[in-house]
């Protein structure tokens, strides 16, 4: 299970979409009771998130048995006017962490996962 962080109230820089894009980023067979402790959100938000990801073409499954598999599209374009040109590798390359602190490459469609 995935360590959970501290509780947090106020405002922050990261929206819960890109948390759960991370997470997935980071294992991509994560599960969503996992995304959601570590993102701090319910089982149900998380849900509607892959959701919405998936609907707009920036996530797509595979099931096997009970576990799911997800595929990021890292050259997909960011969809708010302000990050116009950004892709969602640029993004993923600021959130996704390795154990160590160094930056790891994320496991996005068309990719080797170095794991």
């Amino acid at each position: 299970m995935v360590e959970v962080p501290e509780s947090h109230s106020g405002w922050t820089f990261v929206t819960n979409h890109a948390r759960v894009l991370a997470a997935i980023a980071d294992n991509p067979n994560v599960r969503i009771r996992d995304i959601a402790a570590h993102c701090r959100l319910t089982e149900r938000a998380v849900q509607r998130i892959i959701s919405d990801l998936e609907q707009d073409g920036y996530l797509s499954h595979t099931r096997d048995g009970r576990t799911n598999t997800y595929r990021i599209q890292p050259d997909k374009v960011l969809r708010h006017p302000a990050e116009a040109g950004l892709t969602v590798a640029a993004l993923l390359s600021l959130l996704v962490h390795a154990e160590d602190g160094h930056t790891q490459e994320p496991a996005m469609a068309g990719t080797e996962n170095p794991r």
